[in-house]
């Protein structure tokens, strides 16, 4: 089912990305990586033997975005998968007004999604494809401390059912809700206040990346007329 997909992955530098862009390079997809990091990215493509394609790009520039989409399109001559995965997770308390901060998890959580929506729509209606993107089991619950990045993950939701209704039978969309992954995704917390509270990140429950991207490939790889709408995925000790 994944033999000769082209399938364009946001985030795919380290963490999740990192480990579906591998996963699905190593099954026969064609994959187009996507990510700030261009070392990382070029690492990556390096040692993927020629099966992906490294494309520098942040999500938060439309123009960008745009780009990767044509740089898929001229390697390839279609898109058939867009994941949107690329996320960021400054968490924090509302009295600690980390507004720029704040900004940056709309500009990339929701904007960065809604740009890669547009850039691959044209293309993957042309196949029946397929648009996923990595919500959070913050997307299900709120919880104190993380507001506006659970804010994020309700409008990713959000956004993905409304584009699912609106074109049932003309594509297929996904929605993952993670649980606790062991990535570098906590580096960005600045919030003394959150450190804190909830002490080393590292010392919780979580699941490898490649968990996450075993449910990223089940999902493609379900027939034409099969659409997994939604995974939710945690450690089985993570209550919440």
């Amino acid at each position: 089912m994944l033999q000769e997909k082209v399938i364009v992955i946001t985030g795919a530098s380290s963490g999740i990305g990192k480990a579906t862009a591998k996963k699905l390079a190593s099954l026969g997809a064609r994959v187009v990586a996507a990510a700030r990091r261009k070392t990382e990215l070029d690492a990556l493509a390096a040692e993927s033997g020629g099966n992906i394609v490294a494309v520098p790009a942040d999500v938060t520039k439309r123009e960008e975005v745009q780009h990767l989409a044509k740089t898929a399109i001229s390697h390839f001559g279609r898109i058939d998968v867009w994941v949107n995965n690329a996320g960021v997770m400054p968490n924090s308390f509302f009295d600690e007004g980390k507004v720029h901060e704040w900004d940056r998890m709309v500009d990339v959580n929701i904007k960065g999604v809604l740009y890669g929506i547009e850039a691959a729509l044209p293309h993957v209606l042309q196949n029946n494809g397929h648009i996923l993107a990595i919500a959070s089991v913050q997307a299900l619950k709120t919880y104190p401390g993380t507001g506006v990045y659970t804010g994020t993950k309700f409008a990713v939701r959000a956004i993905m059912d409304s584009l699912r209704e609106e074109l049932a039978g003309k594509l297929r969309v996904t929605v993952i809700n993670p649980g606790v992954v062991a990535t570098d995704f906590t580096r960005e917390i600045t919030s003394e206040k959150l450190k804190a509270l909830f002490g080393d990140a590292s010392n919780f429950p979580s699941l490898d990346p490649d968990a996450i991207a075993n449910a990223i490939v089940y999902a493609i790889s379900q027939p034409a007329d099969t659409a997994v709408t939604e995974i939710t995925i945690r450690p089985s000790a993570q209550a919440h």
